[in-house]
């Protein structure tokens, strides 16, 4: 259950992180400016899709944090690891040693048909019918098509 107190100085400390006043804020994850004034208060629990909201609006804040001020903020990311440094050369060296040659490629080319992985996927759905086609984002919405 999430403290409504420390809730509303997390909630602060995101503000002020973002140099935000409790206008701004709201506009910034589209709630009415009321929502915020109560929350600070702890007039009101926050709902989980003003939560949601936060989190999609500010990726630097982690989601345990802000429901229960475990873990850090803003975010810590791993620290990238450091890939060999490798020359054009030794690149391109690599890059031809994966690649069949010409004449090898044009055989292989020749034996097999040319036919894209769309229209093979789109063949074998023929014969079903389509109940609906959902396309999902990286930002973690969603399309919703039905026929």
């Amino acid at each position: 259950m999430v403290n409504s107190d420390q809730f509303g100085k997390r909630l602060q400390r995101i503000m002020d992180e973002y140099d935000l006043n409790a206008t701004s804020f709201a506009d910034e994850i589209e709630v009415g400016r009321s929502s915020i004034s109560h929350i600070l208060s702890g007039r009101n629990k926050p709902s989980l899709e003003f939560v949601m909201k936060i989190v999609s609006a500010f990726p630097e804040v982690e989601l345990y944090w802000l429901l229960n001020g475990k873990g850090s903020f803003p975010k810590k990311t791993a620290e990238p690891s450091a890939a060999p440094k490798l020359s054009s050369n030794q690149l391109q060296a690599d890059f031809e040693s994966i690649l069949p040659s010409n004449s090898e490629s044009s055989q292989q080319n020749s034996q097999m048909p040319h036919t894209d992985p769309v229209t093979e996927t789109l063949a074998s759905v023929k014969e079903e019918a389509i109940e609906r086609i959902v396309i999902f984002y990286k930002d973690g919405t969603f399309k919703n098509f039905v026929p």
